[in-house]
């Protein structure tokens, strides 16, 4: 599966240790079960906070945001979505099986949430990111992991806000506004900065 085009599944519970922060309107959680990559976990949670913020305003927000190695992908593809192998982004839109509305009214112009006034009640779900194909795609498009996995997290935020990638004009039409909110997404963060640095050992002395 290539960079930004992960699959979307209706209604699929996963339970587990939880990192918990607050968001305005609700909850939204972070784990890291992966040792791939040392990612900052703070600013991870800075970039989710400020894209529900301005680009996908709900009055009610329920997210939960893991990262994840391949091998726990790979079995959440398989049971979810019975596909075979790992993926960058798995998208699990609970408001929606549930019965309730996930996304904004929208208009039929596709562009940016901020300042819309046109909230709906809940967003619900999960966005479960792999850290393995981030750095994979990273290698592959010559771009950076950080990059990649906030291409995802995007990715699955769209997912939550109704957008699909089925058809071929759904998804050019998905991909535009991921590729237009991943460069505001960079000019307002410093998505290096999502790579932690390692732990000096006794007596190492940083450069």
């Amino acid at each position: 599966m290539s960079a930004g085009r992960g699959l979307r599944a209706r209604g699929g519970e996963v339970r587990g240790e939880r990192r918990e922060g607050r968001a305005s309107g609700g909850e939204l959680l972070l784990r890291n079960r992966q040792r791939t990559r040392r990612v900052n976990l703070r600013l991870l949670k800075e970039i989710a906070q400020d894209l529900l913020t301005c680009d996908f305003p709900h009055r009610r927000v329920e997210l939960g945001i893991h990262l994840v190695a391949a091998p726990e992908m790979i079995r959440l593809n398989e049971q979810f979505l019975s596909h075979a192998g790992s993926t960058d982004v798995i998208t699990f839109d609970h408001a929606d099986s549930a019965g309730q509305a996930s996304s904004p009214v929208r208009t039929n112009t596709v562009g940016p949430a901020r300042g819309r006034q046109d909230a709906g009640p809940v967003l619900w779900g999960e966005i479960f990111i792999c850290l393995d194909d981030a750095v994979a795609q990273a290698r592959r498009f010559r771009t950076t992991w950080q990059s990649e996995v906030a291409r995802y997290l995007i990715h699955g935020l769209l997912h939550l806000h109704g957008y699909d990638d089925r058809r071929p004009a759904a998804r050019l039409k998905m991909k535009r506004e991921e590729n237009r909110l991943l460069r505001e997404v960079s000019r307002r963060f410093a998505l290096g900065r999502l790579a932690r640095r390692p732990r000096l050992s006794k007596g190492e002395v940083q450069r």
